[in-house]
């Protein structure tokens, strides 16, 4: 395990230090955004703004105080362009998931259940949005809550979509338990010989290879494999469900779902394209995690806010700091931010937003300005971010939640390099839990 340390160069660091603010006798502006650059998204003049930003300017530091050390979570993480190469390459279609699909066809399963815990529940944000899309019914439930609170839902009319890396956490091997096969499985899992992989009707096999702790490459590779998965649910000929007209076959074609061999070309090449654009990104991760690292001085309060698919990495990059930093974050959506949280707003307090979509990024956007104009800290995380940490390409939408994690990752060991400290190293709890 060695330490390495910010790379040293003769220009200013794009640290994110804010040593004076130039032209005024006020506190540093709320973000961190680049030397020189005027708020695109903070207070105009004239708006009546306390806090004017128009004069964004900062004297930016160089700093070495920041000790990164890498450890076999920061492995992992370097190595989620490979574990993503090796699942698209290696995925297969389940035998089962054509008689899944007639039994669709026929309106024998009525409902989707999607399921999973941790990051393997929230990982299942962007497929449920999907598949609602396409006209399925769609739930998504914690499994904790599903064996007790929903077990109604385990019967012949529902489909089950369970996600477990292990493939044996305590509430997964209870879901099998329960299930008893009423239900049909499809299993995504990295684990070939876990009990999900054996008991399930079909699996989606990830190829992450063996993690050290935090989830980073088994939630990367399940988020491919389960767009893969949407695209083969979602096939042009796809009909079943209640209220879903049946599309009549062109001429000269057979009624028949899309062929099942992969999902549609399309989906694949943009999936194709994860890996190398992960690659990119991570080529500079020590440069990220140290202007993250300036960027976060003196935050105690961290919350992470999106919408739709964006949900996923909020969900899991909260969940993701709290166990490799021993850091409070909290994840949820933007419009509940809104809801109360708003208060809590000040120097200590910030709000990393997720740009999004074309859907609902303009309101996004417009809770980043909002924060800045009550004087708190946030930056935003998209193609549009003021930060190079945070700043990610412009993706297919199939790719963008397996982008937004990963300056998430970036924070985690930020933060842990404020304090010295190893992050992804479990200290309490353990990889998988077993315990309910």
């Amino acid at each position: 395990m060695g330490s390495i340390g910010p790379q040293k160069s003769g220009r200013v660091a794009r640290a994110g230090v804010f040593i004076s603010r130039l032209g005024t006798g006020l506190h540093p502006p709320k973000g961190c955004g680049d030397s020189g650059r005027t708020d695109r998204y903070g207070p105009q003049a004239g708006e009546g703004v306390p806090n004017p930003c128009v004069q964004r300017r900062f004297i930016i530091a160089a700093h070495n105080k920041y000790r990164i050390i890498e450890n076999d979570y920061v492995r992992d993480i370097l190595d989620q362009p490979r574990a993503l190469e090796a699942t698209l390459r290696g995925l297969s279609v389940p035998e089962s998931l054509g008689l899944i699909r007639e039994r669709i066809e026929r309106g024998e399963l009525r409902r989707v259940v999607l399921t999973g815990m941790g990051s393997s529940f929230y990982a299942l944000h962007p497929l449920h949005s999907l598949l609602t899309s396409y006209g399925f019914t769609t739930v998504l439930l914690e499994t904790s809550e599903l064996v007790y609170y929903f077990p109604r839902l385990l019967d012949s009319q529902t489909l089950l979509i369970a996600v477990s890396q292990s493939g044996r956490s305590a509430e997964i091997v209870r879901l099998l338990d329960e299930n008893g096969r009423r239900a049909p499985i499809i299993g995504v899992t990295n684990t070939d010989d876990s009990p999900l992989a054996l008991q399930a009707d079909g699996v989606l096999l990830t190829r992450a290879g063996e993690e050290f702790s935090v989830s980073c490459k088994t939630y990367v590779t399940a988020l491919l494999a389960l767009r893969e998965l949407g695209s083969l649910l979602s096939g042009v000929q796809q009909v079943s469900f209640p209220g879903k007209a049946c599309p009549e076959p062109a001429e000269g074609r057979e009624s028949t779902p899309r062929a099942l061999n992969h999902g549609s070309k399309q989906t694949r090449s943009e999936l194709a394209q994860a890996a190398p654009t992960v690659r990119s990104y991570l080529n500079s991760w020590r440069d990220h995690v140290v202007e993250l690292a300036a960027c976060l001085e003196e935050v105690r309060h961290l919350f992470l806010v999106g919408r739709g698919g964006s949900l996923a990495a909020v969900g899991t990059g909260a969940l993701t700091i709290k166990e490799s930093t021993h850091r409070h974050a909290e994840g949820m959506s933007s419009a509940a931010f809104r809801h109360g949280p708003f208060e809590m707003l000040s120097e200590e307090t910030f709000v990393l937003v997720f740009e999004g979509d074309g859907k609902t990024r303009a309101l996004n956007i417009r809770l980043l300005e909002n924060i800045r104009r009550k004087g708190g800290r946030a930056e935003l995380l998209g193609k549009g971010a003021e930060l190079s940490s945070l700043r990610i390409p412009e993706v297919p939408e199939s790719t963008l939640p397996i982008l937004e994690i990963l300056p998430v990752q970036m924070v985690t060991l930020a933060l842990a390099a404020q304090a010295g400290r190893e992050a992804g190293r479990f200290t309490l709890g353990s990889k998988v839990t077993t315990i309910e």
